[in-house]
């Protein structure tokens, strides 16, 4: 895990308020905003908190292990789960997700399904598709999300919505389409969370309808 560096709690409220302002010129509403948290220590999510974050994003088990012990109750927002997720993680982090947003495969709904048998909650679970057909990335293929859907509500998991990361590339017309088609499938099999956007295109998911943007760098900035 690296170190925090200096987080300058104005400068973050003040990149979230004009990340705020471009997503309702971009015609989002109520869309959330993930502070990526990934390689910042456990002041960046007390920070997110403060400022107003509506929930953290986290990519490695470990690593959030690590930090979360540091993070009093009434400092915590709604973790989430984004990275590629082994199945052997989920027990150590029943207690500690809010939302895992990367579930891809059917091994990985069976195993929340039974870790969650007899827990008074539901985990909220969003299931990602690889819309780039890019094979270093995660997510089901497009034509396995009803079989997963059907698979996950069987198990009693509360399945919310999709996810996706746009193409490596950057390119502007593959990524519209990319999160077009992510948002096309949610409205398809009836799902209202649309998580899709990082730094370098939020404002494009906006345009496409996502209700949850991933950001990191936007709002942190770039490590020195």
């Amino acid at each position: 895990m690296g170190g925090t560096g200096a987080l300058d709690i104005g400068k973050l409220r003040d990149r979230l308020g004009l990340i705020r302002e471009r997503v309702t010129r971009g015609g989002g509403t109520d869309v959330k905003i993930v502070a990526v948290t990934k390689t910042w220590g456990a002041e960046a999510l007390i920070a997110a908190h403060e400022v107003g974050c509506d929930g953290v994003g986290e990519n490695y088990a470990q690593e959030l292990l690590a930090k979360i012990v540091d993070v009093k109750a009434e400092h915590r927002l709604p973790v989430h789960f984004i990275g590629q997720l082994q199945t052997n993680k989920v027990r150590q982090l029943l207690d500690v997700v809010d939302v895992w947003e990367s579930v891809d495969r059917a091994s990985l709904v069976d195993e929340l399904v039974k870790r969650y048998v007899g827990r008074p909650k539901s985990p909220m679970v969003l299931l990602q598709v690889n819309t780039t057909s890019e094979p270093d990335k995660g997510g089901c293929k497009p034509a396995e999300i009803g079989a997963l859907i059907e698979r996950a509500l069987g198990g009693s998991l509360d399945v919310r919505g999709l996810m996706t990361v746009g193409p490596t590339s950057g390119d502007v017309a593959a990524t519209g389409a990319a999160f077009r088609a992510l948002a096309e499938w949610a409205d398809r099999y009836g799902l209202h969370e649309k998580s899709m956007g990082m730094t370098g295109d939020y404002e494009i998911a906006v345009e496409m309808g996502a209700t949850s943007l991933r950001l990191g760098t936007a709002l942190f900035g770039s490590r020195g």
